[in-house]
């Protein structure tokens, strides 16, 4: 049995209630998380693999318990060549460079422009050049998002087809080789899904709220964390309030008891592939409806999400082609939902002959059209929790639960943290220990050495 260690806060069949999730921040800050690693533990967990997340932890003084208890460390990261991420990226750069086993990036993208420009330089391109060369001392290629982050690569001095490969997002994978997506009727009776960022233009927050009305079964899926904390506990609302974006308890989606939080992958997909439509500004909000056959309609914001829209083929609209007078019905008539399908193959191929380069163990290995993996058998038998409704339509003995389960949570968290420091500190001085003894043993030898030389040149 091999055991990996993961990036990841939680396992695709771990139970999480509202409350560790919030106390632990399982999703590492966005629930889109869940649907990224899916797919990479779906794919990887064959019948003799355990996988254990690292739960978002990175200290390169965890070096040795690495080394000494996993066989291999997969980090699938998203758009981790960003100014915010540099002393994060910093940390695995010493991290990896102190560890013995294998290190595979299983998918990583840059920050960038929805027209790039790939000669200015960024304050963080050092910090990337670093640990790209760290990760690949450990493995033979990384797997990048895009056209867009492998060319910054290619900028910085690192060789496409040797050091890195497009690969797209593994989330794509999720179910390998097969896409199909669902021929459905959508008019104003449909079920349909809505996702948006708060980061978009306002013309185009605009347009996601307006044509959400075009709708009357229509549900919001909010994917940030601080949301989850806003839903669970009624507060605080988001920072720095933008019209047309939901992000106050008391906004219109939340009173009707439109909006749904998903805290684990299946349950996600599961939903959204009961619905006839999905549109919004979210990537993964909008790929979960693709994994799951359902007709979706994306609004690409920065260079990031363009780059994955255009390898995978979604079906989108750019913001700047968007005006008051644009309508949803009018977009969905124009679109070509199943353009992704054309790709995907290719895709889906591309992506496994980078798995195999790297000597990555697959599902796929023996049958590449496999349908059931080891992940789907194990998680019929969980019950997993449904997504979670807003505060204000709670009764005031469950808000209370839900105040006292997080704090129940907090504090679990900081005992678990504190075993889990004890067993580390035991574990170094057992290795401490052992250290000595051999210097001990050496130092010995030396002294025995130089006795007899000193003794030969005497006599």
């Amino acid at each position: 049995m091999k055991k990996y260690l993961i990036r990841s806060g939680m396992l695709p069949t771990d139970v999480f209630d509202a409350a560790k999730i919030i106390a632990n921040n399982s999703i590492g800050g966005n629930v889109g998380n869940l649907i990224y690693a899916y797919s990479i533990y779906r794919t990887l967990m064959t019948e003799d693999v355990e996988f254990v997340p690292d739960y978002y932890r990175v200290n390169p003084s965890d070096a040795p318990y690495i080394n000494e208890n996993y066989d291999a460390y997969f980090i699938p990261l998203a758009d981790a060549f960003r100014p915010d991420f540099e002393n994060t990226l910093k940390s695995y750069t010493k991290l990896i460079n102190r560890l013995t086993i294998p290190v595979y990036v299983i998918g990583v993208g840059v920050r960038i422009d929805f027209e790039p420009d790939f000669t200015k330089k960024n304050p963080y391109d050092a910090a990337v050049v670093d640990f790209v060369k760290a990760v690949l001392k450990r493995s033979s290629m990384i797997g990048v998002r895009g056209e867009f982050t492998s060319r910054y690569l290619t900028h910085l001095g690192f060789k496409e087809g040797v050091d890195h490969v497009i690969i797209g997002c593994p989330s794509m994978y999720a179910n390998g080789r097969h896409l199909r997506i669902r021929d459905t009727e959508i008019n104003e009776n449909s079920i349909v899904t809505i996702n948006s960022s708060k980061l978009s233009p306002n013309h185009v927050l605009e347009f996601i709220d307006r044509s959400k009305n075009e709708f009357k079964h229509h549900y919001f899926i909010p994917q940030w964390y601080k949301e989850l904390k806003m839903i669970y506990l009624g507060g605080p609302n988001l920072e720095k309030p933008k019209p047309y974006y939901q992000g106050k308890t008391t906004d219109e989606l939340y009173v009707q008891d439109r909006v749904r939080y998903f805290l684990n992958a299946k349950s996600w997909i599961d939903f959204i592939g009961e619905a006839d439509f999905s549109f919004g500004a979210r990537l993964h909000g909008n790929i979960t409806a693709t994994i799951a056959g359902t007709p979706s309609l994306i609004i690409p914001k920065d260079g990031r999400m363009r780059e994955l829209t255009d390898y995978h083929a979604l079906n989108y609209v750019a913001g700047n082609e968007l005006t008051e007078q644009t309508q949803i019905m009018d977009l969905i008539e124009k679109s070509d939902f199943h353009r992704c399908e054309h790709v995907h193959e290719e895709n889906f191929n591309r992506f496994i002959h980078f798995l195999n380069h790297n000597g990555i163990p697959h599902i796929y290995e023996q049958d590449p059209d496999l349908v059931e993996a080891p992940l789907d058998r194990q998680l019929q038998g969980i019950q997993l929790l449904p997504p979670v409704k807003s505060f204000i339509h709670c009764s005031a003995a469950e808000m209370g639960e839900r105040f006292e389960t997080v704090m129940s949570n907090v504090l679990e968290q900081k005992n678990e943290r504190i075993v889990k420091l004890k067993s580390q500190v035991k574990s170094h001085q057992v290795r401490t220990k052992h250290l000595e003894g051999t210097l001990n043993r050496k130092a010995v030898r030396i002294a025995l050495k130089t006795a007899n030389l000193f003794s030969k040149k005497n006599s």
